[in-house]
């Protein structure tokens, strides 16, 4: 039996998608390229962030059954969860698995490929959608992902509990709630053991780790800190509110967590940011940058890499209001990336209804006018980080004759392709 796999979305989909690769391995699977014609099963792990987001997953799910029209396809992920009936209609989909259902992937597809009638959950038709978050909320698959020599993706968190204006993520994925640390870091060590000399850390809400098990952020920090095999972790996206001078503190006291933040702003405007129903405002949104500054940077030593995420185009945003973001990235926090995303209305969200929403072709010229900023800011981030000392991991991938890596602090570095380096740490000058 072959199967292939295809993912899209967030970080946290790659290494659920691994995780059920792991399984279908140990049970004989050989996996195979999406596009061979020849796969018996194809697992497409689904993402909704927004209706663009829909219709890709409507269309690889397509263009997998034209590939192989004799095959079983089986979707989960976001897209699965809020849209299964449109999901199930789908030529060639036999199975979609919704979020509490993920630890039912791999056994109910073996069921199904050896010829047993299986059916996935119908029950979430007579719920609402707040019942549907409630039923969510009670399972947490762990996971990370496996595949590449360098680094590894690691679940953490799951869920969120802000409801913010625009997201169907909490309907998606249900309420924030965490592994618990002492199986984290088994799985840290797990990933160790494979050779992987670098982590990060994944999650829908990363930083309100520790709901469900009463333990801290920085409790997980310090004991994966101690995992012994594993030279580097980044943190994934975590909200300005939850990144505390205690945890900035400890990480900048010499630990294996490097200088690169990815932080949600959204909007640099404080009457949208409490319209959405965002946790901060942009005074402390700025604070929170500071005060990594503060204590992580020093002349000589390398910059930290923040990377921003902005969503462009919320319903009554003005060009007065978009040019007060534009203004808070470039005069204030000067981000070395930024992320960004046009409005996508989702139904269900209180966003979706809001009066003054913004024509897309006013959108498209935002985005456009950030995307040119974020070239300059990280042209510049680079440019101030010239001829001070880093480090490398130099990963496997071969292009054109040559081999590239990352900085701590998240510069891509490329050099002559050396089999010798890969997965090795170089010490070098940025140049």
């Amino acid at each position: 039996m072959k199967i292939a796999f295809l993912t899209l979305g967030c970080k946290l989909n790659y290494a659920e998608t691994s995780t059920y690769e792991r399984g279908f391995k140990a049970a004989g699977l050989e996996v195979i390229p999406w596009n061979r014609s020849d796969a018996d099963v194809y697992l497409v792990n689904t993402c909704s962030v927004t209706h663009t987001s829909d219709g890709k997953c409507r269309n690889i799910i397509r263009k997998c059954h034209r590939t192989s029209p004799g095959a079983a396809i089986v979707v989960t992920g976001c897209y699965a969860e809020l849209k299964r009936d449109e999901v199930a209609a789908l030529d060639g989909v036999r199975l979609v698995f919704g979020a509490k259902e993920k630890s039912r992937v791999v056994p109910d597809t073996l069921a199904l490929l050896g010829g047993a009638e299986v059916t996935t959950d119908q029950s979430y038709k007579e719920r609402s959608m707040a019942q549907e978050y409630k039923d969510i909320s009670g399972a947490t698959m762990p996971a990370y992902s496996t595949g590449e020599r360098t680094r590894s993706f690691l679940k953490v968190q799951d869920g969120c509990n802000n409801f913010c204006a625009y997201c169907t993520v909490p309907y998606a994925r249900g309420e924030s709630r965490n592994i618990p640390v002492c199986q984290l870091v088994r799985q840290a060590e797990q990933i160790a053991a494979a050779g992987v000399r670098e982590i990060v850390l994944t999650g829908v809400n990363t930083g309100d780790f520790g709901r469900t098990t009463g333990e801290s952020f920085l409790d997980l920090l310090k004991a994966l800190d101690a995992v012994e095999g594993i030279d580097r972790y980044r943190i994934s996206s975590i909200e300005p509110n939850l990144i505390t001078e205690e945890i900035v503190d400890w990480i900048a006291s010499g630990t294996k967590f490097l200088p690169h933040f990815h932080i949600p702003l959204q909007v640099g405007n404080d009457v949208l940011l409490q319209k959405v129903g965002r946790k901060y405002d942009t005074a402390l949104f700025a604070s929170r940058i500071d005060y990594i500054r503060s204590k992580m940077e020093a002349p000589g030593r390398p910059k930290v890499f923040f990377g921003i995420d902005v969503i462009v185009g919320l319903p009554g945003e003005t060009e007065d209001m978009f040019m007060d973001t534009y203004r808070f990235l470039e005069q204030r926090i000067r981000p070395a990336f930024i992320h960004i995303f046009p409005y996508s209305k989702r139904p269900g969200t209180r966003a979706a209804t809001m009066p003054d929403q913004v024509p897309e072709a006013v959108k498209n010229d935002r985005v456009a006018r950030l995307e040119a900023l974020c070239d300059r800011l990280h042209a510049a981030f680079v440019a101030e980080n010239k001829g001070l000392p880093e480090r490398v991991l130099w990963e496997s991938s071969e292009k054109d004759g040559m081999m590239a890596g990352y900085t701590g602090n998240y510069i891509r570095i490329s050099r002559p392709f050396d089999p010798a380096r890969i997965n090795t740490l170089e010490d070098i000058v940025i140049g």
